[in-house]
């Protein structure tokens, strides 16, 4: 889709000061525009790209007066950041725009879905499935029975929804994500072998939640794995049965989180991690990077290592960490003086 300088100004509430009838169709970096994209300057580190840049329109704070000529027309507004973010926004609602239902896929006769849906083709949406307005299912889905999605989900292509699950509205499910599988419960035997334990419980996932690919979400033994609302998970990460995540935390990629372990509100929990299971970690918690927590936390803690320590504690004993060669070779040369002394 193309569009002008004077309607994407007029959507902005900016003012354009060049030729308002230049067109673009893309979005880009301002370093690396072109005749038919449209950048945008808010940093002054890359003001000097302004006068370079081969962009159609570039998107300005209105205070900016240029030192030279611009090629680009200028879309001047109160907040280029924030302009271009909305304009992203926008793009993005219009590339997901899809609706209606392709061939070929399944739909159980016992499935409901609402308006405005969009079902890719080779889907496969199971018996007693409940789907809300507005969501789209994309090529290559499973949809397991007696799962309930809520209205404005996205669930992009190859993501698996096992049964039972139960996802609320506004949420994204990223490619190549598994929300449902068995939960790792298996009992040794007499034998020496394994006997699997039933995993019967589900996953509840609530408003606004984001997973992302290739992130693995095990359903309870008994009872639900719980995802509150405003979660935000990276790719790749592994949450194990029984597991509670609070109200808007944060979780980057590759973390894993051991089973029956409650998290809580507002966290930031950082790549690479892992967690016991059957602790308990407060609100507001801090995890650096490829940190193990093995231990309850409490509220407002910030934890680095592995065992973790308190922040401030490991950076204190880094500085000893990183100075023991010498530490130690000070203390034999003090050794070998006390004994040659003796």
């Amino acid at each position: 889709m193309k569009f002008t300088a004077e309607q994407i100004a007029e959507v902005l509430e900016g003012k354009v000061v060049g030729n308002p009838e230049a067109e673009v169709s893309e979005l880009s970096k301002i370093e690396e525009g072109h005749s038919s994209s449209l950048t945008f300057l808010s940093n002054p580190k890359y003001t000097s790209y302004i006068y370079s840049t081969n962009a159609a329109i570039c998107i300005v704070n209105e205070d900016f007066e240029p030192e030279k000529e611009v090629s680009a027309t200028l879309i001047k507004v109160k907040d280029a950041y924030k302009a271009f973010s909305k304009l992203l926004e926008y793009y993005n609602q219009v590339k997901l725009s899809k609706t209606g239902i392709e061939e070929p896929n399944y739909i159980a006769d016992s499935a409901q879905y609402g308006e405005d849906i969009y079902i890719g083709a080779f889907a496969y949406i199971g018996n007693n499935v409940k789907i809300g307005n507005n969501v789209k299912i994309y090529p290559h889905t499973y949809i397991g029975d007696n799962t309930k999605i809520g209205d404005n989900v996205i669930v992009f292509a190859g993501a698996k929804i096992y049964s039972e699950t139960s996802i609320g509205n506004n949420c994204v499910i990223h490619g190549g994500a598994t929300v449902g599988a068995d939960g790792f419960g298996f009992a040794p035997n007499d034998k020496g072998e394994y006997d699997k334990v039933p995993q019967i419980g589900n996953v509840i996932i609530e408003d606004n939640v984001d997973v992302g690919a290739g992130t693995t979400i095990d359903r309870a033994t008994l009872g639900s794995t719980i995802i509150r609302k405003g979660v935000k998970l990276d790719n790749q990460i592994q949450i194990a049965h029984n597991v509670e995540i609070g109200e808007h935390t944060a979780i980057a990629a590759q973390t894993g989180i051991a089973g029956s372990t409650k998290i809580g509100k507002n966290c930031l929990i950082g790549g690479q991690v892992g967690i016991v299971g059957h602790i308990i970690i407060g609100d507001r918690v801090r995890i650096q990077a490829q940190s193990g927590i093995g231990r309850n936390v409490k509220d407002d803690e910030t934890l680095q290592g592995s065992p973790a320590l308190g922040y401030n504690e490991f950076n204190k004993a880094y500085v000893h960490f990183k100075n023991l060669p010498e530490s130690i070779k000070t203390l034999h040369n003090i050794e070998k003086k006390l004994n040659n002394n003796g």
